[in-house]
């Protein structure tokens, strides 16, 4: 038997809270959120490709700085997941009697901290590097994940709070390290078929 956290102690009556609004809400209310909260992350895919669509009309670094984008959140989610792996906190849902809108996940389903929080926040604040509209975007649409994880009765507060900052954390350690890379500009990689990725074609030629 593998022994496991209970994160109940912490904020276990702040989540009992949430999740008793989320039972006496408007079931369209509910379905719009729990909808979110299993697919919105794929707002945050169409955010990262119109970062990049528009960075590369701007220059190569700004291209580059995007294209880092998915990577850092791959970084995030593989160190959330470790961090997930070390704590092994039990669910919520498996340590509280509440009626909950989304399944409970099956025992080894470690609930800190919240992976979608992590993937959200880390592409959010990577994206304000790219473009603060985007980026501003993104940040609004990543508080309603973490909230909307909450909403649906999968995770405790302290875990979506600690995903953020797992996410944020690794965004901002990333962003200082795409800062420091030279100008690519001049690169034979940005006149290889590949520079397409880092500069808009019209771009290239009037370069």
């Amino acid at each position: 038997m593998i022994l496991a956290f209970d994160g109940s102690s912490i904020d276990g009556s702040a989540y009992r809270y949430v999740t008793d609004l989320a039972t006496d809400s408007p079931s369209w209310f509910d379905s719009l959120v729990s909808s979110w909260s299993t697919y919105g992350l794929g707002l945050f895919a169409v955010l990262m490709v119109l970062g990049w669509w528009r960075a590369r009309r701007e220059s190569p670094r700004a291209a580059l700085a995007a294209l880092a984008v998915p990577v850092v959140v791959l970084v995030a989610y593989g160190i959330d997941l470790g961090v997930k792996l070390l704590v092994r906190e039990d669910r919520p849902c498996q340590s509280l009697r509440v009626a909950t809108l989304e399944a409970c996940p099956a025992p080894g389903d470690w609930s800190f901290p919240s992976n979608h929080a992590a993937i959200a926040a880390a592409a959010a604040v990577a994206l304000l590097f790219v473009s603060r509209r985007l980026g501003t975007v993104a940040v609004v649409a990543a508080g309603a994940m973490a909230a909307s994880r909450v909403w649906v009765g999968v995770h405790y507060p302290h875990d979506v709070a600690a995903g953020v900052l797992v996410g944020t954390l690794v965004a901002m350690a990333a962003a200082t390290l795409v800062r420091r890379l030279p100008d690519v500009s001049g690169h034979p990689l940005a006149a290889s078929r590949l520079g397409v990725l880092l500069l808009a074609p019209r771009l290239a030629k009037s370069g």
